[in-house]
């Protein structure tokens, strides 16, 4: 079988790679001329470990990356502690793997040398998709330059301005613009006080906005991530540079540690949030969706790449353990995987007001809300059933 793959982020190079590894040809179109990653840090929690231990990557991320201690909140104003996980060793007894903050170029240059060593002429740069035609003997890739690809099945791993999906379920499944921009920055971690060069992921909770750091590329950096809402965006890309004057501005009051992250970050630059509700269908005869391209969501739970990357496994199961019928393989992925992307990003969005609640504002106001939403039994709720998940296994 001949799969075709719009898009070379995480989410379309985990997929080639599991289709590789199965033995399936496999070529990737991608719009950027060299693959290049611009959001930093990402989480991978235990089950995303486990499907990089699958397509033979874990030990070689592992040694790039940071295994944290743990993760903690910490009150917007007072800097006050509250335990949120304890990770490292406990991780992996628990589910038998760590918890890795991760270098968002070092996974992605992992996926591509891993892809380009199983098949080296099957990653296109410059490669913009169009459009695609489709009927009941294969589909046919559209790319912006006018070349036309035939193959088996297209899968659409072109992320929240999904063409692909666009062109199954129109423009409207656009995520929009939700009112909360990301401040992103990297922080070397020589220039930090010792107190701040700890190997911890930290989440300041408060009032209208949060901020996250964690330690990234085996302890050199410290990742820097400040959301705030009631911000406008009018630019037509995703991102553009900021400066530390409107980020310190935006975050007028905060912790004094939260301030020195923001000054000392050589450069930062800020991000439109988007969200959709999830849409009900991936999937059309020989096409369907990868990552965020079938459910772009808020980063609030840390899942987005992990659910991309369980999305590429699943997937290659199903069209290896179903492919005499490529359409009904893509309708087996999209049953095993809907549900569970569906549910985290509506627990993504669930967070939003869990991390920038307005009990948070008053220091006796925020510990009965501590208590009440960041105590064992509610974390264990909202956690435990993301990272027990195995897609090597899970039922397709």
């Amino acid at each position: 079988m001949h799969v075709l793959i719009a898009g070379g982020g995480i989410g379309g190079m985990t997929t080639a790679l599991a289709l590789l590894r199965r033995g399936f040809r496999v070529d990737l179109y991608e719009q950027a001329p060299e693959l290049t990653e611009t959001g930093a840090g990402i989480q991978i929690s235990p089950n995303g470990n486990r499907v990089l231990d699958a397509l033979g990557l874990f030990e070689e991320l592992q040694a790039l990356s940071c295994d944290p201690e743990r993760k903690e909140l910490r009150l917007w104003d007072t800097g006050r502690r509250w335990p949120m996980f304890t990770l490292g060793e406990k991780a992996v007894e628990r589910y038998g793997y760590p918890y890795l903050t991760v270098y968002r170029p070092d996974l992605l240059g992992a996926l591509e040398r891993a892809v380009r060593a199983a098949s080296p002429d099957s990653v296109h740069l410059g490669s913009r998709a169009a459009g695609f035609d489709q009927d009941d003997d294969g589909v046919t890739l559209l790319l912006e330059s006018g070349e036309r690809v035939r193959g088996d099945v297209l899968l659409g791993a072109d992320g929240w301005r999904s063409v692909v999906r666009n062109q199954l379920w129109g423009e409207e499944t656009t995520p929009e613009f939700c009112g909360m921009v990301a401040w992103r920055g990297l922080v070397p971690m020589e220039v930090l006080p010792d107190h701040l060069a700890t190997n911890v992921g930290t989440t300041w909770i408060g009032p209208g906005g949060h901020a996250v750091s964690y330690p990234l590329h085996n302890g050199e950096i410290m990742n820097f991530v400040a959301t705030i809402e009631g911000k406008e965006w009018t630019s037509d890309r995703g991102f553009e540079p900021g400066t530390a004057e409107e980020c310190l501005a935006d975050f007028a009051g905060w912790h004094e540690e939260v301030h020195t992250l923001i000054t000392l970050a050589p450069k930062l630059s800020k991000w439109a949030l988007r969200q959709r509700d999830p849409i009900p269908r991936w999937s059309s005869g020989r096409v369907s969706l990868v990552g965020d391209a079938a459910h772009a969501t808020l980063p609030f739970l840390a899942q987005g790449a992990v659910h991309a990357m369980e999305d590429g496994l699943v997937l290659a199961r199903a069209l290896e353990q179903y492919g005499t019928d490529p359409a009904h393989a893509l309708q087996r992925y999209e049953r095993a995987r809907i549900d569970r992307t569906s549910r985290m990003v509506r627990g993504a969005r669930s967070n939003t007001e869990r991390f920038h609640s307005r009990e948070l504002a008053d220091e006796k106001s925020a510990e009965k809300y501590l208590a009440r939403e960041w105590s064992n039994e509610p974390i264990a709720d909202r956690y435990e059933w993301l990272y027990s998940y195995d897609a090597t296994t899970v039922a397709i």
